[in-house]
């Protein structure tokens, strides 16, 4: 478990993913650990990953969590294989399954205005909850950049935020005047009650609220809310995009404000697009509608 230690606490502080992230590469990484049953690192080869990979299968885990294992030991591998604590990397020779690829879940525009106005703003709680909703919603900034986002970092005047995204790329994201109003209650509000912070959104302690906090607060709206779709930061990260795609925005704009380097990765919000389009032609063109 040492070199597991070490390799988690290589991802955090030197490529600052975040929370979430490194929790699944905890829970693969001891679930490997089990499997390895005191056997050295060293004397791990191909023979014996396959071995591995077939438990996950008779596991009946789905491609696409096998897929995310495999990730996971191939990152775990190569760090192994730089810090020479092996000399040869076996993962390199294995292959990641097939996985069809999903479309994002998404809120469409009346169950989004049902959970952000779920909260109730005569409560510290509520305030805070409506804020985190309405910043994730209406900037598309990942869980990860909205609790570490700092007072300083927020420009009033141009509804402007800076945000340090993946692999410590700042960028600049923007909000409404609906944000701007939650800000304010939040600011000279729930806030005041709360131990000096530079965070925008501290906890009782006046360090930054962790990611699982944040997602509490989502699934508990969202429960209040009575919407069929689970929501996470993630739903209202892709909510943001499709409803920005939907209203005219460009691919490439859109993706500069998610924080994507390459436009492939936003590609798959012209997909939820099409099928919108796709929709609304079949419902609408006479000689399309169903009898």
């Amino acid at each position: 478990m040492k070199n597991i230690k070490k390799f988690l606490d290589y991802l955090q502080y030197e490529r600052n993913l975040s929370d979430h992230t490194i929790f699944n590469y905890q829970i693969d990484l001891k679930e490997f650990n089990d499997f390895l049953n005191n056997k050295n690192i060293k004397d791990v080869d191909l023979d014996y990953l396959r071995k591995y990979l077939k438990t996950l299968s008779d596991k009946k885990y789905s491609n696409a969590t096998i897929s995310r294992k495999i990730s996971t030991l191939k990152s775990y591998f190569k760090y192994l294989e730089n810090e020479n604590i092996i000399d040869n990397n076996p993962m390199v020779l294995i292959s990641n399954p097939k996985i069809q690829k999903k479309l994002p879940n998404y809120l469409n525009y009346n169950d989004l205005e049902k959970l952000l106005n779920t909260p109730d703003l005569k409560t510290k709680e509520g305030q805070k909850a409506a804020l985190i909703l309405e910043m994730l919603y209406s900037t598309g900034i990942r869980v990860s950049e909205l609790v570490n986002i700092k007072m300083k970092d927020i420009n009033l005047e141009e509804r402007k935020i800076l945000v340090l995204g993946k692999g410590k790329k700042e960028r600049y994201v923007y909000y409404g005047t609906e944000c701007q109003k939650l800000i304010d209650l939040y600011i000279n509000g729930a806030r005041k009650v709360l131990p000096p912070s530079d965070y925008l959104l501290p906890n009782t302690k006046g360090d930054k609220t962790n990611e699982r906090m944040v997602r509490k607060i989502i699934t508990d709206v969202t429960r209040k809310a009575q919407i069929d779709v689970y929501v996470t930061p993630h739903v209202l990260r892709h909510t943001y995009a499709t409803h920005m795609l939907n209203e005219g925005a460009d691919l490439k704009s859109v993706g500069d404000l998610l924080g994507h380097e390459n436009l492939s990765t936003t590609q798959i919000y012209t997909h939820i697009s099409n099928e919108r389009l796709r929709q609304v032609y079949l419902n609408s063109h006479p000689r399309a509608k169903k009898n």
